[in-house]
């Protein structure tokens, strides 16, 4: 199979090309420099070289995103050049890698992969919707963040089902190498976590002296966390559990 993965380097899409390549498939990565084992160049931002990296592209993995800079362009707008780019005559199924959420929680970034989502449902193009909840590590890096000195505040209250990366890649290959969906799917840990309950545990694992102490956060995005908005409600769960994830 000819497979193209747009954010090939970043934390999953690195884990994707292996899983793929692995499986013996021709896989690209797709970058505005087009560096690297595989590199293509394409431009999400312009949609400069995006035809020519795209041509003859069975399968297309769309992992590339921003979170920090301009997501609406991003995702958004960086979606819908992909989506005018794609060899329509190849194309066998387009999967885009986005998170679970994104239609529950009030925030700009899930914002943008929502309404990314809904270029992609509206293209006419062979599509799955694979939403997937926060990984191991991105949870480690959140904490090590809100550490005040001897402080860890948390939110109270807030519900995670955060999930192994590689087991999130495995997955993602396997989804990109079957049918469309046409539709959204899910991919989330194997159990429920308060965030107090995993700043503890990462606590007790990486920073023994800190305190952690669940605060009360007002508004909207913190209700629909509390209410169990970052949790999957269907999908396969992966089985690596936030315990064991620290422990190696």
């Amino acid at each position: 199979m000819d497979v193209l993965v747009t954010g090939g380097t970043g934390r999953l899409g690195r884990l994707v090309v292996e899983r793929l390549q692995d499986g013996g498939h021709r896989v690209r990565q797709m970058s505005r420099r087009g560096t690297g084992p595989g590199g293509v160049r394409g431009d999400l931002a312009t949609g400069r070289d995006l035809p020519t990296a795209l041509a003859g592209a069975e399968v297309v993995v769309h992992a590339a995103s921003d979170a920090r800079g301009d997501y609406w362009e991003a995702d958004v707008a960086g979606t819908r050049r992909l989506v005018q780019s794609v060899d329509r005559d190849r194309l066998r199924h387009l999967v885009f890698v986005s998170i679970v959420g994104v239609d529950r929680i009030p925030y700009g970034y899930y914002h943008a992969k929502y309404a990314a989502e809904q270029v992609l449902l509206a293209s006419g193009l062979p599509v799955t919707l694979l939403r997937i909840t926060q990984f191991h590590d991105f949870v480690d890096q959140l904490l090590t963040t809100a550490r005040r000195g001897p402080v860890l505040p948390v939110p109270m209250g807030w519900r995670l089902q955060p999930v192994d990366v590689a087991e999130a890649a495995a997955h993602t290959a396997e989804v990109a190498l079957g049918a469309p969906a046409g539709d959204v799917v899910e991919f989330g840990g194997p159990e429920e976590l308060t965030a107090a309950e995993v700043a503890r545990a990462w606590a007790a694992a990486r920073e023994s002296n800190a305190h952690v102490v669940a605060t009360p956060v007002p508004g909207r995005l913190s209700a629909a966390v509390r209410d169990g908005g970052a949790l999957p409600t269907r999908g396969a769960r992966g089985r690596r559990t936030y315990a064991e994830h620290l422990r190696g």
